[in-house]
C-alpha cells in the first residue's frame, strides 16, 4: 500500500469521527474493516491497526503512552491499550492494559479489569475488576473475585504463573490454574483474592475466594477459602529418569475442572449476556465468545496430549451441556450496563444463577467439580 492509499484510509476514519492525533504516525492496514473503528475512538501517535477482525469501540484509546499495535484485537467501549502489542484478545467495556503490554490470543479482560505496565498475558481470563500489577506474566489462568474497582482481586507486581512442566519427551502445558471460579465470580459478590508480588504459582493450582498469598511466595499447593498462605520452598535433590512422567490422575482432574469452568463461562455469555446485545455490544460479545472457544479447544488439546503420553484414556467431556438458565435469573436489556445489571440482581436470582452454572460445570464431567479436583 502506498502513502496515498494510507492517507485515504486515515482521512476516511477522521471523517467518520475517529480522533487521529497525528495522521503521519498512524498506520491502518488495508485488511482492517474501517466500519469496525468506531466514531469517538482515539488513535494516538504510533498506533498500528491490522487484521480484518480488529474492532475499536467508541471512546476506546490506543497508544496514549507510546506505540501500540493491535492485530485482530477487539477493544470495547472505553477500553484502552496504553502501549505495546495486542493480538487475538478482547477487552470489554472499560478494560485497560498498561504500557509495555504483550497480550496474545486466548485472552479476555472483562469490564474494568486492568493491568499496569509490562504485563504479558496469553490464554488468560480476568473477570470484572481483576487488577494485575507491573512486570507480571500470566498464561493459562482464570481469575475472579471482588465486587468493584475498590474491592477487587489483585496480582502483585513481579508475579509469574509457571505454566510449563519439563516432564516427558517435550514437556507439557497441562497446567491451567483457577483463581476463584465462574459460578460465583460472574455475579461480582465473591470475596477478593490477593496473590502477593515478587512471587509466582506453579500450575495447575486452585486458589479459593478470600485467600491471600504472601509476597515472595511461589505457590505450589492449593489455598482454601479465607486463608493466608506463605509457602516456603523445600530443598529437593533427586535423580530423574530421562522421560520422567508424573502420575496423570490429579493433573488430569484439574484440567477437566478448568475446562468445565470455561465452558460454564461460555454458557453465561451465550445464554445470558449475548441474546439481548445489539450493535457494537454484540460485536464485542461475539468476539469474547470466540476467545472462550479458543481457550476450550486449547485446554482440550493440552489435556489430550498429557494423558496420551501417560498411557491413560482421554476423559469424555460434554462440551455442550445445553442446560438453560433459570427464568428467575432474567436477562439484561439491550441498553443495560452489564456490571450495573449484575449488581442489581436479587439474592434469590444470584443463588439460582450460581446453581445453574455449577450444574453446567458438573455436566461436563463427573470430575469437573472443584472438590473432586482437589
Amino acid at each position: 500500500m502506498g502513502a496515498a492509499d494510507s492517507d485515504v484510509i486515515v482521512r476516511t476514519l477522521i471523517d467518520r469521527g475517529v480522533t487521529i492525533v497525528d495522521p503521519r504516525q498512524t498506520y491502518v492496514a488495508p485488511d482492517v474493516d474501517l466500519g469496525r473503528v468506531c466514531s469517538g475512538a482515539t488513535l494516538h501517535p504510533g498506533t498500528r491497526l491490522m487484521g480484518s477482525q480488529t474492532f475499536v469501540g467508541p471512546e476506546a484509546q490506543i497508544g496514549a503512552q507510546g506505540p501500540a499495535t493491535v492485530v485482530n484485537g477487539v477493544l470495547g467501549p472505553k477500553a484502552r491499550i496504553d502501549a505495546g502489542y495486542l493480538e487475538g484478545a478482547v477487552l470489554l467495556d472499560g478494560a485497560r492494559v498498561g504500557w509495555g503490554a504483550h497480550v496474545r490470543p486466548g485472552t479476555l479482560l472483562e469490564e474494568q479489569a486492568s493491568t499496569a505496565h509490562c504485563v504479558g498475558l496469553k490464554h488468560t481470563i480476568l473477570l470484572s475488576f481483576v487488577t494485575v500489577g507491573s512486570v507480571v506474566n500470566l498464561c493459562d489462568l482464570l481469575m475472579a473475585g471482588g465486587t468493584s474497582r475498590t474491592d477487587h482481586s489483585e496480582v502483585g507486581s513481579g508475579f509469574i504463573h509457571f505454566n510449563f512442566t519439563p516432564w516427558g519427551e517435550r514437556g507439557d502445558k497441562a497446567t491451567a490454574s483457577l483463581v476463584g471460579d465462574v459460578p460465583s465470580g460472574v455475579f461480582l459478590r465473591a470475596r477478593r483474592i490477593f496473590l502477593g508480588g515478587a512471587g509466582g504459582m506453579v500450575g495447575p493450582r486452585q486458589i479459593a475466594y478470600g485467600a491471600v498469598t504472601g509476597a515472595g511466595t511461589v505457590v505450589r499447593r492449593d489455598v482454601a477459602d479465607n486463608q493466608l498462605s506463605v509457602q516456603p520452598t523445600r530443598p529437593v535433590s533427586k535423580t530423574l529418569s530421562a522421560a520422567y512422567l508424573d502420575p496423570p490422575t490429579a493433573r488430569a482432574a484439574r484440567n477437566v475442572a478448568y475446562i468445565a469452568q470455561v465452558i460454564a463461562l461460555r454458557e453465561w455469555y451465550r445464554q445470558v449476556r449475548r441474546p439481548a446485545a445489539e450493535g457494537d455490544r454484540a460485536v464485542v460479545l461475539d468476539a469474547a465468545l470466540g476467545v472462550l472457544d479458543t481457550c476450550i479447544a486449547e485446554r482440550i488439546k493440552r489435556l489430550e496430549a498429557f494423558v496420551i503420553e501417560r498411557g491413560s484414556p482421554m476423559p469424555e467431556l460434554d462440551v455442550e451441556p445445553g442446560l438453560p438458565p433459570p427464568d428467575s435469573l432474567g436477562r439484561p436489556g439491550p441498553n443495560d450496563d452489564h456490571v450495573a445489571w449484575v449488581q442489581g440482581l436479587s439474592d434469590a436470582a444470584v443463588q439460582a444463577g450460581t446453581r445453574w452454572l455449577s450444574e453446567v460445570v458438573a455436566a461436563v464431567h463427573p470430575d469437573a467439580t472443584l472438590e473432586s479436583a482437589q
